[in-house]
């Protein structure tokens, strides 16, 4: 038997893991040979030293192949893994607001002369003006608050999204915010007609070129047909996985009613409201190998579903203090230093920005601001995700 131990399947690799040139990237592959029969990586000779094996092996594709094969004496045994060129990468921010439609309620009531005289989209666009961030707001068709649709949602701001479009993108969400999990256990047709029309509206509002696919769904868990839906209509990163699991934040009766944030934030820095209480549930829930490798490098491509998978590498603002947010990414920046990884990532729901949400949150606009501070602190350039290898368009160039 033979296994390769450097890397995993669908290993995203960059300048930081290799030596790179305008060419390749050559990274070292590491094993073992179960019987110290002599290895050869893509038809090279390896090293060996007992049992292990290494060889420096170029990577020259955005995905390559990378076959160990030892002959024994009782036939030969193989191992192919693809493994990901991220090309001229560089440090890059991804901002993603989740739940959208409280702000669209407010300017079909009000209807300013511009969308930025609105408090939310002139906040949104004073942080970009000061960090150059990159917003996607995740967009709902109703507003199950106030009984808002978005087909009611102006036109007359169109040419202003559109003037804007580099830095500030709409995508799909989810029909509603309610129920919880909508496509748990949705079929591809329901999900293709709500994801219908929510971008029909979009494109009629802000434009096509404000359109973005969506890198996460309302609630994250999606059913196998949604995701093979999803994929077709070009989604090319998600959030974490796509498999049901165990999530955190604020109970649907807190969300419901009001709770009190300032406990819901504690729970949340704890773990506890994710975290099972003995080993056994947690490798049972917890997909134990997968989570910890992307809490470990942030990034990996699955080659049979077609997607690259990203960690939650930066913080939900919602629920983070703002004196906290700072000292989360400096962690994850000691993260990124020992694992190689150069993407990071905000997260946060719209409806905490506004005051008449029950759960609302004072400073959430100022949560957002600190969130795109320190990511810029880190020197990263803001992007979006769904673009190239999260963000990095070198491959496509």
């Amino acid at each position: 038997m033979i296994e390769i131990t450097s890397h995993r399947q669908g290993a995203v690799l960059n300048h930081n893991h290799g030596v790179e040139n305008e060419k390749s990237l050559t990274v070292k592959i590491q094993g073992i040979s179960d019987m110290g029969c002599p290895v050869k990586i893509n038809g090279i000779p390896a090293e060996m030293i007992g049992r292990n094996f290494s060889a420096d092996v170029e990577l020259t594709e955005k995905f390559n192949t990378v076959t160990a094969e030892a002959v024994t004496p009782y036939g030969s045994y193989t191992q192919s893994l693809v493994l990901v060129w991220d090309k001229k990468s560089f440090k890059r921010s991804n901002f993603y607001i989740d739940d959208h439609s409280f702000v669209f309620t407010d300017l079909a009531k009000d209807r300013p002369k511009s969308v930025f005289d609105h408090f939310y989209f002139a906040g949104l666009k004073k942080i970009n003006a000061e960090f150059g961030t990159k917003f996607t707001l995740n967009t709902f068709y109703r507003n199950d608050h106030h009984g808002f649709l978005l087909k009611d949602m102006p036109d007359i701001w169109k040419s202003e999204f559109q003037d804007n479009a580099d830095w500030l993108k709409f995508s799909f969400h989810s029909y509603s915010e309610f129920p919880d999990r909508p496509y748990c256990e949705a079929s591809g047709d329901d999900f293709g007609r709500d994801w219908d029309l929510v971008q029909n509206e979009i494109h009629r509002f802000a434009g096509e070129e404000c359109f973005i696919p969506p890198v996460v769904m309302h609630w994250a868990n999606v059913h196998p047909t949604v995701a093979q839906e999803m994929i077709r209509r070009g989604t090319r990163c998600y959030s974490m996985n796509l498999h049901p699991r165990v999530m955190g934040g604020p109970s649907l009766a807190d969300r419901q009613k009001g709770g009190n944030m300032q406990e819901v934030e504690k729970r949340s820095a704890s773990g506890v409201d994710r975290n099972a209480d003995t080993l056994g549930l947690k490798l049972h829930y917890g997909f134990y190998e997968e989570t910890d490798y992307l809490s470990k490098n942030a990034v990996y491509y699955d080659p049979l579903v077609g997607l690259f998978f990203f960690s939650s590498v930066g913080t939900c603002c919602n629920l983070v203090a703002l004196a906290d947010i700072p000292g989360r990414y400096a962690k994850i920046a000691e993260n990124a230093s020992r694992s190689g990884f150069e993407i990071f990532n905000a997260a946060s729901h719209e409806q905490y920005t506004f005051p008449y949400y029950s759960n609302y949150l004072p400073d959430h606009m100022d949560r957002l601001k600190c969130a795109a501070r320190s990511m810029f602190e880190l020197g990263c350039k803001p992007v979006f995700f769904n673009d190239g290898i999260l963000g990095n368009t070198a491959w496509d160039d």
